[in-house]
């Protein structure tokens, strides 16, 4: 492989864990990927109202420097515009579907600009465990998404918290980007929550995604260093 990251992941399989070296290749943002058109629909307007552009489609899949995922616990930032937002992973390595939680952490004042140059500047975390997706399939729906943002001063509020059933399920999905699904090498991030009180940015945000089924939750979270902005 000639570009792209490696991660030194864990993958879960039924009881089995096993640490391994993944390769990513291909980096996916999917955007506007609600259930219901309708509500995705007023989302665009309002978004709209505050001047960021509306998507060429619905759902529309950002593509973005594989080298911006990490599993790092800091991440740095240009300017105090940026901010995280929790959405469950999909990864296809070794011919199978594992799933995973991450933020798509993004600058706020390139968004207004243009969508695609805001998800290009800042890193993607993601949480260094995954689950095999048909350890869960039987049960999609019942998987549950939540953040929180800490304040410098330690607060820690939650953000977001919601049911993976307000994105369109993983075959419908990876279905749109392409025609056989996502490809061997590649992660999806595949759409989030509306956030509690606002989007805003935070000294740290924690995510976690949780399998009430099987009483087990991937957790990350990562601060975030601003720097200087100078011209």
């Amino acid at each position: 492989m000639t570009a792209g990251r490696m991660l030194d992941l864990t993958l879960l399989r039924g009881s089995e864990a096993r640490r391994e070296t993944v390769g990513v290749r291909e980096l996916v943002i999917a955007g506007w990927t609600g259930r219901d058109p309708a509500a995705v629909e007023r989302h665009i307007a309002e978004l709209e109202a505050l001047g960021v552009r509306r998507p060429a489609s619905t759902p529309i899949f950002y593509r973005v420097a594989a080298v911006r995922l990490t599993t790092a616990d800091t991440i740095e930032a240009v300017g105090a515009a940026s901010s995280g937002e929790v959405e469950f992973v999909l990864l296809r390595h070794g011919g199978a579907l594992w799933v995973g939680v991450g933020s798509d952490h993004t600058d706020r004042e390139a968004e207004t600009y243009g969508v695609t140059v805001s998800k290009q500047m800042c890193d993607k975390p993601v949480a260094p465990a995954f689950w095999a997706f048909d350890d869960v399939a039987d049960h999609w729906d019942r998987l549950l998404l939540r953040s929180y943002i800490v304040d410098s001063g330690g607060h820690r509020s939650l953000y977001q918290e919601g049911p993976v059933t307000a994105m369109l399920d993983p075959a419908a999905l990876t279905g749109r980007y392409a025609a056989h699904g996502l490809p061997d090498g590649a992660a999806m991030f595949c759409g989030t929550l509306a956030a509690h009180g606002g989007v805003r940015p935070a000294a740290r945000f924690e995510f976690e995604l949780e399998d009430p089924v099987r009483e087990r939750t991937i957790r990350h979270g990562y601060a975030i260093e601003v720097l200087p902005v100078l011209g």
